[in-house]
């Protein structure tokens, strides 16, 4: 038996703290991972906050690193294989959806950090069904975001369906946002990003957006309309509030996918959904081989998510940052600084 290092929450909403745990071999069909980069998500706000979980609780679902064990049953891996792991983390295999090949939404679809513990850690142990394999031209810290932020956006464009060179228009231009304008552009869809304040359009135009909306003026739907409409809007915002008004903004059999949310409903008028032929939808992740054709397209077509690197024993400040709305894009967790814990004694 060995040990690791996990950054965890002992009570509901208590601090983050780092604390190293024994660890055994993997059970069968299950494999050990070294971390080497773990990503702060929203989601992971309240998976820090431990609310309605059995504690501990070590959270985190954007991972990426090296196998380092392997249960028995698992084929088709070998130890120091580069691998991701996402929001995806694992499903039945035998129900309905799992047999149509939808293993995202399998009624017992894992998800690190909440039905096992999660990667913001030295080490953490998967089921070999999340594994996605990780390109060699693409870097620990760039591959982790692909399993969450990378995946929905990279599935929300590309699911759509659209005819070559349609029109994308991008709500919201942080951690989601920024990789949804990339993906958009280099499938070579005309992009118009919508964020607040004017001072964001350099960066909008730099990743990819061939116009750009300033929504503080002006309502994002309108502003859509009167350039003739979007074919589809992307909403990233971590909020439900801006979705009716931007309804306005598709052209006719416009969608709208959503997969930024809150607690909030959508309220929109039906007669113009269905007299021009408008979807509403929402969309949620990808599996481990979406996660990998992402991360290859990402490769091919010069994707990357902008980060900012913290080490591992910062992540109670990573989600206090997260939650005041206060980082740009995505924060990505670093273990290799936390060696000095593993002098202390083992917690149980």
């Amino acid at each position: 038996m060995t040990s690791t290092v996990v950054m965890r929450v002992d009570t509901e909403t208590g601090p983050l703290i780092p604390a190293r745990v024994e660890v055994s071999a993997p059970p069968r069909g299950w494999v050990r991972v070294q971390v080497m980069a773990s990503g702060v998500c929203h989601a992971d706000i309240a998976t820090a906050a431990a609310k309605g979980a059995q504690t501990p609780v070590t959270p985190g679902h954007e991972i990426a690193g090296v196998i380092a064990d392997l249960g028995e049953g698992v084929d088709g891996w070998t130890v120091g294989d580069r691998v991701a792991i996402g929001w995806f983390g694992g499903s039945c295999g035998h129900c309905d959806f799992c047999r149509r090949g939808d293993v995202v939404h399998c009624s017992d679809r894992a998800v690190p950090g909440l039905s096992y513990q999660g990667g913001w850690a030295e080490s953490v142990t998967v089921p070999a069904d999340a594994l996605a394999r990780i390109p060699a031209e693409l870097d620990f810290f760039d591959a982790a975001p692909m399993g969450c932020a990378g995946v929905t956006t990279f599935n929300a464009v590309r699911h759509a369906r659209l005819p070559p060179q349609a029109r994308v228009a991008v709500f919201g231009l942080g951690g989601l946002g920024h990789l949804a304008v990339q993906f958009a552009a280099t499938m070579g869809h005309e992009v118009i990003a919508i964020a607040r304040g004017p001072g964001r359009e350099e960066l909008a135009r730099r990743l990819g957006a061939h116009r750009y909306i300033d929504s503080t003026p002006t309502a994002p739907g309108a502003a859509l309309k009167q350039l003739g409409g979007a074919d589809l809007i992307v909403s990233t915002a971590a909020t439900t509030e801006p979705v009716a008004e931007l309804v306005d903004g598709l052209r006719v059999h416009g969608r709208l996918t959503i997969i930024g949310v809150d607690g909030g409903t959508v309220e929109v008028p039906a007669a113009p959904l269905v007299m021009h032929s408008k979807i509403i939808t929402g969309h949620l992740t990808g599996s481990a081989l979406d996660t990998e054709e992402a991360m290859r397209f990402a490769v091919a077509n010069g994707v990357r998510p902008m980060i900012e690197r913290m080490p591992l024993e910062r992540a109670g400040e990573a989600v206090a940052l997260l939650a005041a709305g206060k980082p740009r894009f995505r924060i990505i967790l670093d273990p290799s600084s936390i060696h000095e814990y593993t002098r202390r004694p083992v917690s149980s």
